[in-house]
């Protein structure tokens, strides 16, 4: 009963949501590193702290702003995380191609 009065009084500034700051910097950096290998490593941890951003958020609304931020994170993670999927994609469906053209060389299929 303690505990509910206390957020009844509450009446101190609020604060940003936790890991808002952080989600979205590594959803920003997903995007920017969007070629690279480490795009789905930054979009997962991204979504990760949005997610606990999120839940922090949902729990004690009346302690923190907005929770726009970890929206914005949780986008930026999602987008950078499925253009690091199809760049993963591409680069093994390259080296496949790479390798059946050079056993098809190899193996004197294009000989004219």
């Amino acid at each position: 009963m303690e505990e509910n009065q206390q957020d009844v009084l509450y009446t101190g500034s609020k604060r940003t949501a936790p890991y808002s700051v952080a989600s979205m910097v590594l959803g920003i950096a997903s995007l920017m590193a969007s070629g690279l290998g480490i795009t789905l490593v930054l979009g997962i941890i991204g979504l990760i702290f949005s997610n606990k951003g999120m839940k922090a958020y949902q729990e004690h609304p009346e302690y923190y702003t907005g929770d726009g931020m970890l929206q914005a994170g949780k986008v930026t993670s999602i987008v950078g995380i499925v253009l690091g999927s199809l760049a993963l994609v591409l680069i093994v469906l390259v080296i496949i191609l790479g390798f059946g053209f050079i056993a098809a060389a190899a193996t004197g299929a294009f000989d004219l």
